[in-house]
């Protein structure tokens, strides 16, 4: 074990167990008399532990599991079909230091990763889910979507 500094921090050493005192089960009224309250707490808890008797649950607490129908699951679909989220298509990265950050300007040139015709990433909450190519629609850009990952891949890729 080491501290920030990377300096070695000593390791404590171990407390040897104390064992704890018996109280004979006539001595627990003697020591209740003779007024030493953590006795008393040792004697109470005592009492309260071994007071304490385990029933099974009833057979009716636990109700079998019912087959969901296909209404079911359809409901709970359309409750999260108008959640917005975040669509992202990135036409590259890059990496710079902050002080070519600070010397941007106008008219400044930032050269990405990404190669120009090659298929955009598209991120929906930041998670890449397609690829796809800039298209213009009504003067705007717009994507065409061109290579969609599977289910299976996003499973994993939540799963990192």
């Amino acid at each position: 074990m080491s501290d920030l500094n990377g300096t070695p921090t000593p390791t404590p050493n171990p407390v040897p167990a104390m064992p704890l005192p018996e109280i004979a089960p006539g001595a627990e009224a003697a020591a209740g008399e003779a007024g030493d309250p953590a006795l008393d707490d040792w004697a109470a808890a005592l009492a309260e532990q071994n007071g304490n008797d385990v029933t099974p649950a009833a057979a009716g607490v636990f109700q079998p599991l019912s087959k969901v129908t296909s209404t079911a699951t359809r409901n709970d679909i359309d409750m999260i079909l108008d959640i917005p989220v975040q669509m992202t298509v990135e036409l590259g990265r890059t990496k710079i230091a902050i002080r070519n950050l600070l010397q941007l300007a106008q008219g400044s040139v930032v050269e990405l990763d990404g190669l120009a015709g090659e298929p955009m990433d598209v991120l929906v909450n930041g998670c890449l889910i397609a690829q796809g190519e800039v298209v213009v629609v009504n003067d705007k850009f717009g994507i065409r979507l061109t290579d969609i990952i599977t289910p299976s891949e996003r499973i994993r890729k939540l799963n990192r």
